[in-house]
């Protein structure tokens, strides 16, 4: 049994979908944070779903509380392209606090193994995507559970970490992934239809064309 991490997005699924191939029983952990595109929330009901996740828990957990971010405050979304630099997109510690969640829910259900859909390649900047936090997550799951001390220790399996955006397009093809079933906008248009210029957009786009794959997604606009 694994806990993935559901956002609705296109790694997050095709990362849960890697687990259920290995052949692990799914539970899906979605976090509501009050996100302003909360819309991936219905795809990551949708995903897990679709995958047959045992339990789907969708988390509230409101980080707008908090703000930092232009997802989760009044700070507008850039839609120039992505550029240098960890931009205002970036929720303080989101992975580290999603990671936590999903180690007490792993140690709770008798699970062992985690996953999670970072990448580090054609992303945004995010330092909590890069595979030296994971490692660093994983040392410390195992410093600060019961079953870690205990001899049981946890794995963080972050399978699309050196993939690029082309590259996880195409596995979502191999795994008979329906791609339209997820989200990727952060700053989703009238018609709940993403907006085309946000860095995740233009990220997704850019993946499906290097992959020579047709895009399911409606945009607003393209840059």
């Amino acid at each position: 049994m694994a806990v993935a991490l559901i956002s609705g997005g296109l790694d997050s699924m095709v990362a849960a979908a890697l687990a259920r191939a290995a052949g692990f029983r799914l539970l899906a952990l979605s976090v509501d944070y009050n996100q302003r595109h909360r819309v991936e929330l219905a795809a990551a009901r949708r995903i897990a779903s679709a995958l047959g996740a045992e339990r789907h828990v969708v988390l509230p957990l409101d980080l707008s509380a908090f703000g930092g971010s232009a997802l989760t405050a009044d700070i507008a979304v850039p839609k120039s392209g992505v550029a240098p630099g960890i931009p205002v997109t970036y929720v303080p510690a989101r992975n580290t606090i999603f990671l936590s969640l999903a180690l007490g829910w792993a140690e709770a259900a008798g699970a062992r193994d985690l996953f999670i859909g970072v990448n580090a390649l054609d992303y945004s900047g995010y330092p909590d995507c890069r595979p030296e936090f994971i490692s660093a997550f994983e040392g410390l799951a195992e410093l600060a559970t019961k079953a870690g001390v205990e001899g049981a220790p946890f794995r963080i399996h972050a399978p699309l970490q050196h993939m690029t955006k082309a590259d996880i397009a195409r596995e979502a093809a191999r795994l008979g992934l329906d791609a339209g079933l997820s989200w990727s906008c952060y700053d989703p248009a009238p018609g709940g239809v993403h907006c085309g210029l946000c860095d995740s957009c233009r990220l997704r786009q850019r993946g499906f064309a290097e992959a020579g794959l047709a895009d399911p997604t409606a945009y607003a606009a393209r840059p």
